[in-house]
């Protein structure tokens, strides 16, 4: 074995032995040696997605789906820029990638050499860490060495918070390792990494709960935080301390075989009448996760700063874009909820605090639900159709723009064992089917919802469908252009509307569906969509539903049952027992 294919063998080693079995590829000449000794090894599942961009977002919605440690390799030169849109959204939603770009040796960096750009710290702030490798060399020392960067790379993705670390690995030709005699033979042991979760001591909780204990009016607020076990200790923290919980779609709160008594799924809808989010103020907000897709509970927090905001994360990082916090606990969730619930279960108390959110959101699900009489193709309709479609232990993918918002609206609590996933940790419209499609490999049945420009930005991610045979199903909500652009203040501005921000494309899918091999069908009513769907969850391949839908008619009956919930929230306050 020669030094090179003995040092790469040893790095590709270490990533096994640290849990990685996941490992996306895009082909390039520079990259060869990490890509056919992966390639080698027995428990690394190697899938090779042609476009990096794509690829990128693909490893993202594996690591996502699967809270594992997915690698990313490519060759040098743009191919390492071509990561970046996935990248930033794996840092700001702590997903652990581990991204692996060959490079050039450093006598061929900036000398003109062609396919060779600085990749040095080319992520900047947006990975967790970096390491630029020493070439490859034989001896006993390096190869531990090779070990060691790739136990700390998987360490410190899977470390709280969890997110992307990159790791730049020089080669020099010949790039084609020796691969026809046995590369991994018993050698040195993995490295062994024990974690522990951050805890309050005693007395902090006890603090804690003593300045809660007077408490009646305070609320849970939870964001995307997907920890095991999380749902039944906020779920036990909020009956505990009977606070209703605002639940983002996106949390796993709404889903699932857990107590709902204490969850709030219409809260946005609720908010947006001044007089309720004037007389509902809190006194303290527990806040988890990340924070809420509904923009009028933003606007909620950010008026009323003299609501105690408790923020708990055990990553400590000061996720507060109201820029009211003022208690940050760097603590396990999880454990925290416990901790605390253990505390506040003496008390025993009741609250006429928690009975009136609870009336008031079945008043508001009432309204809101009336979107299943909808006739015409209504985009928020969609939610409440899926919820009933679904079956147990299914993952919904949700789009950005329009079609997470109306998760958040319409999509309701469910005994059902549903996980929503979405991209919010930059918003981006761009990667949404890669990403759905990765998660797709390790989460069944998997159905995305997405807009038609989403779509459209990512049809090539379709590849990966075809290529690796993934059954997944895809909704597309084709109303010709930005559909949320409709509901900003510039749809009041005709003139160049359409142009710059409507941007209709006037696309037939069809025929880029047939070109991946995919089953695609446009459904004009509501049995037909729900005929496509059941078709589809029982068809293993890729599957395209396309329904039209009106941004005009779109926004006519959100505004309606808008107004409709804001109405009846002033008819209840209005009554002497709900002020």
């Amino acid at each position: 074995m020669n030094e090179m294919t003995a040092y790469v063998t040893a790095f590709v080693e270490q990533l096994a032995h640290m849990g990685v079995r996941q490992v996306v590829i895009s082909p390039g000449s520079r990259s060869t040696p990490l890509a056919m000794v992966m390639a080698e090894h027995p428990t690394l599942n190697i899938h090779v997605h042609i476009d990096e961009r794509s690829a990128a977002f693909f490893a993202l919605g594996m690591a996502k789906a699967s809270g594992e440690p997915v690698a990313l390799v490519c060759t040098s030169g743009t191919a390492v820029a071509n990561y970046y849109p996935a990248i930033v959204e794996a840092y700001y939603a702590r997903v652990p990638l581990v991204v692996i770009t060959a490079d050039r040796p450093h006598e061929l960096r900036d000398v003109g050499a062609p396919q060779a750009i600085n990749q040095l710290h080319m992520y900047g702030s947006y990975v967790k860490w970096f390491v630029d490798m020493a070439l490859p060399e034989g001896n006993e020392r390096m190869l531990r060495y090779a070990e060691m960067v790739a136990a700390r790379a998987v360490y410190v993705a899977s470390s709280v918070p969890k997110g992307p670390v990159h790791i730049n690995v020089p080669l020099r030709e010949p790039l084609v390792p020796t691969i026809d005699e046995p590369l991994f033979l018993p050698s040195s042991p993995a490295r062994i990494v024990y974690k522990g979760n951050k805890h309050l001591c005693e007395e902090m909780i006890d603090e804690l709960y003593a300045e809660l204990s007077g408490v009646e009016k305070g609320v849970i607020i939870c964001g995307d935080l997907h920890i095991e076990g999380f749902s039944e200790a906020v779920v036990k923290l909020a009956e505990a301390l009977q606070y209703p919980i605002l639940a983002d779609p996106l949390s796993p709160l709404r889903t699932g075989i857990h107590e709902k008594r204490c969850i709030i799924e219409s809260y946005d809808a609720m908010l947006k009448n001044e007089t309720f989010a004037d007389r509902f103020v809190p006194d303290v907000a527990i806040r988890f996760g990340a924070m809420p897709v509904s923009k009028s509970l933003y606007v909620w927090l950010q008026k009323h700063k003299q609501v105690k905001q408790i923020v708990v994360d055990e990553a400590g990082q000061w996720r507060d874009p109201t820029l009211s916090l003022q208690v940050l606990i760097e603590a396990n969730e999880v454990q925290f909820c416990y901790d605390l619930a253990q505390r506040a279960s003496h008390s025993l108390r009741s609250s006429q605090w928690m009975s009136k959110w609870q009336y008031m959101n079945e008043r508001a699900k009432h309204i809101l639900l009336k979107a299943e009489e909808e006739t015409d193709m209504f985009e928020g309709k969609i939610f409440i159709e899926l919820a009933n479609l679904l079956p147990d232990k299914a993952t919904l993918y949700v789009g950005n723009s329009m079609p997470i918002r109306d998760a958040d609206t319409f999509f309701m609590s469910s005994s059902k064992r549903i996980r929503l996933l979405a991209n919010r940790g930059a918003n981006g419209i761009d990667g949404v089917v890669s990403s759905a499609l990765g998660a797709s490999y390790v989460s069944q049945p998997l159905v995305l919802v997405i807009g038609d420009l989403s779509f459209y930005h990512d049809l090539n991610g379709l590849l990966a469908a075809k290529l690796q045979q993934l059954h997944a199903t895809i909704i597309v909500l084709n109303n010709n252009g930005g559909g949320i652009f409709s509901f900003l203040p510039q749809a009041n501005e005709p003139k160049h509307f359409e142009r710059l921000f409507g941007t209709p494309t006037h696309l037939s899918f069809q025929h880029a569906v047939d070109m991946y091999n995919g089953h695609y069908e446009k459904v004009e009513t509501w049995e037909h969509f729900r005929r496509a769907m059941t078709d589809a969850l029982s068809r293993p391949t890729l599957n395209v539903i396309e329904v039209p839908t009106s941004r005009e008619y779109n926004v006519k009956i959100h505004r309606k049952l808008w107004k409709d919930v804001s109405q009846e929230m002033s008819n209840l306050l209005n009554k002497g027992e709900w002020a």
